[in-house]
């Protein structure tokens, strides 16, 4: 492989905001494994944003891309998973497997997608010190005849367009919209664009904590909230503490700490079937492997108020932030119904024919 732009390359970043800023190129966010790919004739690399190899766990995708990508080129997009018209992370996860008789299975089962969002190099050409309007307007040209699974992202300048993709696409999973200057250069591993991504909140029941990996203090707070048979399942984490409010969590914790797990409701988290049946933490499984997902059960009495962008199933997709404790909630009272219901809309209408 000899391209103009060769691996490794770490993907252009964006930093957080709290509203869609003006001016801009305008992008809908998608929640997949950012992927950047490399094809130079016959021969084709996708790695990933912290620049591994990627291609093995998705054979279908890469034979999609040396159809229908340019025959030398570099383009940086995202590789999806589409069950009932929406996007699914989960299914995307399980994607990453070691055996190569299950890697193939599961391209059948659960094909991916590549969306592709910019374009690094055509040809013998860099096109990195271009700026971000040359680059889609080059983008759109080299892949004006694709198809699926492979597809363009959709882009606007128009800002109230963001706003309602903003808005409408959470529908179909996806995560908000990304702002591009249009005289922005690619800069690789740079925070140089701007996300805007959906911020909700809930009243969760604590129910336990993790140690952080640097000593005996606070490293993330595990949440639960009751399903409609009145079980207490995991939704979630908060971890974004500085280290003195850890160290303070584990004082001001401690009144609730339990000698054991014998009686907590989630006292089976060991047991394979209880895993199964609901949301509980310390699961072992093969993307853990030998990380300590060891935990300190907490009496289920503090309720505590987080902010969320969406869940992904019966969980929340990201880490939660901690925004206060709520002594006037009963834990009983924090269950699934408080969370809002995202319309659905039909990722096919996100990306177009």
């Amino acid at each position: 492989m000899e391209l103009p732009v060769m691996p490794p390359v770490r993907p252009m970043l964006a930093k957080s905001a709290s509203a869609i800023p003006s001016g801009m190129q305008y992008e809908a966010k998608w929640d997949g494994f950012r992927a950047v790919v490399f094809r130079d004739g016959d021969a084709i690399e996708i790695a990933s944003r912290t620049t591994k190899p990627l291609t093995r766990y998705f054979p279908e995708v890469a034979r999609a891309l040396l159809t229908q990508l340019p025959g030398r080129c570099v383009v940086d997009g995202e590789i999806v998973v589409v069950r009932d018209g929406r996007l699914d992370f989960d299914a995307l996860l399980e994607r990453i497997h070691p055996a190569a008789s299950r890697v193939a299975r599961l391209a059948e089962l659960t094909p991916a997608s590549f969306i592709a969002f910019d374009l690094l190099a055509l040809g013998d050409e860099s096109l990195m010190e271009r700026p971000q309007s040359a680059r889609r307007e080059a983008l759109t040209s080299a892949l004006r005849d694709v198809s699926a699974p492979v597809h363009l992202t959709p882009a606007t300048d128009d800002i109230e367009v963001a706003r309602a993709w903003f808005e409408e696409f959470e529908g179909a999973g996806l995560d908000g919209v990304v702002a591009k200057p249009p005289g922005l250069p690619y800069r690789p591993g740079e925070r140089v664009m701007t996300k805007v991504k959906h911020e909700r909140t809930a009243d969760c029941v604590l129910a336990g904590l993790r140690l952080h990996k640097s000593g005996p203090v606070v490293g993330s707070l595990l949440l639960g909230l009751h399903d409609s048979d009145g079980r207490l399942q995991h939704v979630g984490v908060c971890a974004s503490f500085p280290m003195r409010r850890r160290k303070e969590l584990m004082e001001e914790l401690e009144p609730l700490r339990m000698a054991d797990v014998h009686g907590h409701p989630w006292e089976r988290w060991t047991d394979p079937d209880a895993q199964a049946g609901g949301r509980l933490p310390g699961g072992p499984s093969r993307w853990t492997g030998t990380k300590d997902l060891s935990w300190i059960p907490l009496r289920p009495e503090r309720v505590c108020e987080v902010a969320y962008d969406h869940l992904q199933g019966d969980r929340f997709r990201h880490t939660t932030q901690f925004r206060r404790w709520r002594p006037d909630r009963d834990p009983a009272d924090c269950t699934y119904a408080q969370l809002e219901e995202t319309a659905r809309y039909d990722l096919a209408d996100v990306l177009g024919p």
